[in-house]
C-alpha cells in the first residue's frame, strides 16, 4: 500500500516556525537607510544582485515574488504570498529596499 502524498492546503501563518518574528522596517520605511533607498532608486539591478548573492541565490531572482516568499518564510514574517506579489510587482524598489533592509539588520543581531 502507498503512503498518500501530504497536500498543504494552506500557507502557515505567524507562530508556524519557531523563529517567528516581524518585518524589521516597513515595506515604505526609506529613511531608515538611505544608502539602500538611494541604491534602490537608482540602480536596482545592483541592488538586486546584492539581495540574491546575501541569499545565495541567483542574481536575476532578487526582485522575485519568489525570493521575497523564501525570505519571508525562512524568518516566519507573516503574509501571502499574494501580498508578495503586489509589493514586488506595484512597489519593486521599495519590495527590494525592505528586503536589503533587513537582511542588514539581521545581520547586526547575528541572526541571518
Amino acid at each position: 500500500m502507498q503512503a498518500q502524498p501530504v497536500v498543504i492546503m494552506t500557507q502557515p501563518q505567524k507562530g508556524a516556525y519557531p523563529q517567528s518574528s516581524e518585518w524589521q522596517s516597513s515595506l515604505l520605511d526609506c529613511c531608515s537607510d538611505c544608502g539602500v533607498c538611494i541604491c534602490g532608486t537608482f540602480c536596482t539591478i545592483c541592488l538586486s544582485c546584492q539581495v540574491a548573492s546575501d541569499m545565495n541565490e541567483c542574481c536575476l531572482c532578487g526582485t522575485s515574488v519568489a525570493m521575497r516568499t523564501l525570505y519571508r518564510t525562512r524568518y516566519g514574517i507573516p503574509g501571502s504570498i499574494c501580498g508578495d506579489f503586489m509589493a514586488t510587482m506595484f512597489c519593486t524598489p521599495c519590495s527590494l529596499c525592505q528586503l536589503k533592509r533587513d537582511i542588514n539588520k539581521r545581520k547586526e543581531m547575528n541572526a541571518f
